[in-house]
């Protein structure tokens, strides 16, 4: 087994676990949100699908001298619009913000992977492009979004919000870091130590996100029945 198949097949057992611990957590927590809950545990499920075909050898292509790893782009370009789906439904925006989200998240992730199949100078420009539309995610994220979070969310929740917004915006920007140092961009990072920093980031991000949300729910919920409780004795 060379060192690349190593890392996807940790990658492949981490979202297994993470998958495990959300799908488990669907009961723990509150009622009103599981519908919601169930595109954290859609993530890491998605991830697994790509793991495995990763694993496997599948989905690689040579293209502008290097490897491409499709499988790895279209799993991105399902699960990180799902993210922000869920930031968006969790914060009660917009529709309109909800569907400008999901549709520069996907725009992004698609002019990354034109980068990595042209070979320079056009990768750079395309490149560009995909961060200009991630540059309106993080807009929408911290401008409208956050604001209709607050106006129609707990403290509780709007603090949830503000941590997973806070923790996909830092570790998403840590790609677009990978992509210009790897076999993309300027070549510094070899195609196996770029694939070892990404799979720990996929693993991280998609797991991180649903846990975080788990633990905030549980918490909310224990809260919640605990002021029942006082309510209910106090009468």
């Amino acid at each position: 087994m060379d060192t690349i198949t190593i890392w996807f097949t940790l990658g492949l057992l981490g979202e297994l676990l993470g998958t495990a611990v959300l799908a488990y957590g669907y009961t723990l927590v509150p009622e009103a949100t599981r519908k919601r809950y169930l595109l954290l545990v859609a993530i890491p499920g998605v991830a697994i699908v790509a793991y495995v075909l990763l694993t496997l050898g599948v989905g690689r292509i040579q293209a502008a001298g290097h490897t491409v790893y499709v499988v790895r782009y279209a799993d991105w370009l399902v699960t990180t619009p799902i993210n922000v789906l869920y930031l968006g439904l969790l914060a009660q925006a917009a529709r309109d913000d909800i569907a400008k989200l999901v549709g520069l998240q996907a725009l992004t992730i698609v002019f990354g992977f034109a980068g990595t199949v042209v070979p320079d100078p056009l990768n750079y420009g395309l490149f560009a492009l995909g961060a200009a539309c991630f540059a309106g995610v993080v807009y929408l994220l911290y401008g409208p979004v956050a604001s209709a979070a607050v106006a129609a969310l707990s403290d509780l929740e709007v603090s949830l919000y503000r941590t997973l917004r806070n923790f996909v915006v830092v570790l998403w920007m840590v790609y677009p870091v990978v992509w210009l140092l790897g076999p993309p961009g300027i070549g510094l990072l070899d195609v196996e130590t770029a694939s070892l920093v990404i799979v720990y980031l996929d693993v991280v991000t998609k797991v991180g996100f649903g846990v975080i949300a788990l633990q905030a729910w549980t918490t909310i919920r224990e809260v919640t029945v605990g002021d029942s409780v006082v309510t209910v004795t106090a009468d």
